[in-house]
């Protein structure tokens, strides 16, 4: 098995922009999923997407202060709880819904997105590491 040193790593650059796609996609389809708009709507859909953009982008700060490698499971579910936190947070304080549905699917579908991709690269490195060895 490769160790941290040894494993191909992604740009902190890359892993950044990822995961703000990502968390842009969640807030695309909350919008869709409740027919409102998005291109005919664009201060809508940055009213929506604002709370858990600040908040992941707070945790890459966070995570690059630290020097931590965030391509990585772990600092990836660190990742996802403040974006998770601090974006339902920051909905609450400008006013927008934290009803507990929402609260459980923005909880699990952003695992799904700000985890998720960090596993499968996950196993792609170990199957690449055994076929190696």
């Amino acid at each position: 098995m490769s160790s941290d040193t040894t494993t191909p790593r992604l740009s902190t650059t890359l892993t950044i922009v990822i995961d703000v796609v990502l968390v842009v996609v969640f807030c695309v389809i909350g919008r869709l999923s409740h027919a409102e708009g998005i291109f005919g709507d664009i201060p809508g859909l940055l009213v929506t997407i604002w709370p858990f953009l600040a908040a992941v982008l707070v945790a890459h700060v966070i995570a690059l202060i630290r020097r931590t490698r965030t391509d990585r499971v772990l600092p990836g579910t660190v990742i996802w709880a403040v974006t998770v936190v601090g974006g339902l947070l920051l909905r609450a304080l400008s006013g927008q819904g934290t009803a507990l549905p929402f609260i459980i699917v923005a909880t699990l579908t952003l695992a799904l997105f700000l985890i998720g991709w960090r596993a499968v690269l996950a196993l792609i490195r170990r199957v690449r590491g055994r076929a190696r060895s």
